[in-house]
């Protein structure tokens, strides 16, 4: 195979450029968008990390173990229900205690529903031991248990107290004005 003027080139050291079918000797360090390609130079800083896994500072971590024992919970994860029995049994205990439950009717199919929900575990939080808060699948319970409730449209929360709905709220809106419905649901109950 015939050598090209190219390939001769590139033997001899210099470094051939290809583009558009000419060829030449480009002397001289990598262009600027190869400088990857290049071995660093002695002039670069050199960058190294400490072995081991990152900590932080002891100041930090002390202040946030304070406010961590200050505060509640900043969430609290609505309770299953699952079937006829288990409500009873939950709404038997809150009467017992003398506290009220929300209730969350939801499917898991429901859009609204499921951006509702986090939102309704922060408002948990909030209340955390003054009031329970379950949520129950309509798709996973008898509707048997979804008409004895009342529920017609989804998401619903309802606040039971004695073992009677007292207050609902369809949430059918945007989730912070749900929240705010259910806010003032639990203090006009309270």
């Amino acid at each position: 195979m015939a050598a090209t003027p190219a390939h001769a080139a590139a033997a001899a050291g210099g470094e051939a450029a290809l583009s558009h079918g000419r060829t030449g000797v480009r002397p001289g360090p990598a262009p600027s968008r190869l400088g990857f390609l290049a071995k660093p130079s002695s002039r670069r800083a050199a960058i190294s990390l400490l072995p081991g896994p990152r900590r932080a500072a002891p100041a930090a971590a002390a202040a946030r173990e304070r406010v961590a024992e200050e505060e509640g919970p900043v969430w609290v994860e609505l309770e299953p229900v699952t079937s006829e029995q288990q409500l009873d049994r939950v709404l038997a205990d809150a009467q017992q205690l003398d506290i009220p439950i929300v209730l969350l009717w939801m499917a898991s199919w429901c859009r609204k529903c499921i951006y509702l929900k986090p939102k309704l575990e922060k408002l948990a939080a909030e209340y955390h031991p003054r009031i329970r808060f379950y949520c129950i699948d309509v798709n996973c319970v008898p509707q048997k248990l979804v008409n004895r409730a009342g529920v017609t449209k989804m998401p619903s929360i309802q606040l039971w107290s004695d073992s009677q709905k007292q207050a609902e709220v369809i949430g059918g809106h945007k989730s912070w004005l749900v929240i705010d419905d259910v806010r003032r649901m639990i203090e006009q109950e309270e």
